[in-house]
């Protein structure tokens, strides 16, 4: 995995083509790079973040940044109920109960 300005790479080889290629995956827009070496890889994938970044300023947009830190998550009822009655039994936010979870 390659990190830079808070987008993460990830990097897989072709073996027919020679060569290594990739794409930022934490973005919905498509962000890509390649290269043969780690090095040409490495630079390639900054390269490609910072042309993306440049590109958003030029059409004053604002880039997707790398998760917002909202996830929308179905449950079922009987489960949504019960996940709600523990979180203020425990004096806590559903969304806190929730979060403590997964982060377990």
């Amino acid at each position: 995995m390659l990190e830079y300005k808070g987008y993460t790479g990830h990097v897989e080889f072709d073996s027919e083509a020679g060569l290594f290629h990739g794409e930022a995956l934490d973005t919905r827009d498509v962000i890509t790079f390649q290269g043969t070496s780690v090095e040409d890889l490495q630079q390639a994938f900054r390269d490609s973040v910072d042309d993306y970044l440049d590109f958003c300023e030029e059409r004053n947009e604002e880039p997707d940044k790398p998760f917002s830190g909202r996830l929308m998550v179905r449950l079922s009822s009987d489960l949504h109920r019960e996940l709600y009655v523990e979180a203020k039994r425990g004096g806590k936010s559903l969304n806190k109960l929730i979060s403590e979870r997964l982060a377990q």
